[in-house]
């Protein structure tokens, strides 16, 4: 019985330092703009989608403008400018984001909102810059 309480002793002594080195808070040197992600909510904004079909529909007019000529180039415009508009509604509706809280390493709490996060999981330290969370990679 002796034996074994020394050798889980020597085993808690050898795993300790390797258990607090992955859990301490240390900031790599070179980033100052560097926080650990605490929370990431994804957002699914109701977006009207209005401006996507208004440049959808410019868009598809002038595309159809340059198909075919006389009654059939009008015909061409109107199906592309609605064709384009709804589609341009579509792609502004099916707009997510990710809000992401970042604890900054002099404590200041940031969120940034962002529709791509990659590898960005909580507890990952990542650089903010230009309101956009990057994952700092060593």
């Amino acid at each position: 019985m002796k034996k074994l309480s020394i050798f889980a002793l020597i085993a808690g002594m050898i795993a300790a330092p390797a258990l607090l080195a992955q859990n301490n808070n240390s900031w790599p040197e070179d980033c100052n703009r560097c926080g650990r992600v605490t929370q990431i909510q994804k957002v699914d904004d109701p977006k009207s989608g209005t401006g996507g079909a208004i440049a959808g529909a410019v868009v598809g007019g002038l595309v159809g403008n340059q198909i075919g000529s006389g009654d059939g180039k009008k015909v061409a415009t109107v199906a592309g400018a609605v064709g384009g508009a709804y589609a341009g509604k579509k792609i502004a509706e099916g707009n997510k984001e990710y809000k992401i809280t970042v604890r900054m390493r002099d404590g200041e709490i940031k969120t940034v909102r962002q529709e791509l996060i990659g590898k960005i999981k909580i507890g990952s330290i990542v650089r903010v810059k230009d309101g956009k969370a990057k994952l700092y990679k060593y």
